[in-house]
């Protein structure tokens, strides 16, 4: 005959096992709304920058070739010279000053109270010839003109392509009210593809 002790079920001294953690599956779809968040301001901000802060353009005809070519796709920065005065070299975008209607890019080359003149071909700023390594020997135009005094406030604007360029030889230094923009980077073609600043260093020393 068997005691009651015996006859008492055995309970074990083991503990329990936890509960088992959270779903990954859950966990996973935290994660991917996070990201998803993220990559939406990302995109929010970048659309911010471009459109208050750079402008697409298409280039048309060959005035400034060979850094531009015609129908290239450009980016300019409309807010870089409220931060920085315009300097010499800048490739520029502005109303045409005989009708605003028409926007032009030229590279500046006389500044604010300069004397610019150009005997054969060669640009002279105040009596003394500029380094010009971006007008190829091919595009130069060896007429005379001048010289003429830069107005207060204005700028005195060229074509890289000098004997196909429709510039301030024609219609005179460009008020800096009509410059809303610098010519920063290129995007199509691809080939094209990068900082206008870096390719322009790179014809220059390639010449």
């Amino acid at each position: 005959m068997q005691s009651a002790d015996q006859n008492q079920p055995l309970v074990s001294s083991v503990p329990e096992t936890p509960a088992p953690a959270p779903s990954t599956a859950h966990s996973l779809r935290n994660e991917i709304r996070v990201w998803t968040r993220d990559l939406l301001i990302a995109i929010g901000l970048a659309l911010v920058i471009i459109v208050f802060l750079y402008q697409p353009v298409k280039v048309e005809g060959t005035s400034m070739a060979p850094l531009l070519s015609d129908q290239e796709r450009i980016f300019i920065n409309k807010f870089v010279y409220r931060f920085e005065p315009i300097q010499r070299r800048d490739v520029v975008v502005f109303w045409y000053p005989l009708d605003h209607s028409k926007s032009f890019i030229k590279r500046v080359i006389g500044l604010p109270g300069e004397n610019v003149e150009i005997r054969q071909g060669i640009v002279y700023v105040n009596g003394r010839a500029i380094d010009e390594p971006y007008v190829p020997t091919q595009y130069e135009d060896m007429s005379d003109y001048g010289p003429v005094r830069v107005p207060k406030d204005s700028y005195f604007v060229m074509g890289d392509h000098r004997i196909s360029s429709n510039d301030s030889r024609v219609f005179g230094p460009v008020a800096s009210q009509f410059i809303y923009g610098r010519a920063v980077f290129a995007y199509w073609p691809v080939d094209h593809f990068g900082s206008l600043a870096t390719t322009e260093a790179s014809s220059t020393n390639s010449k």
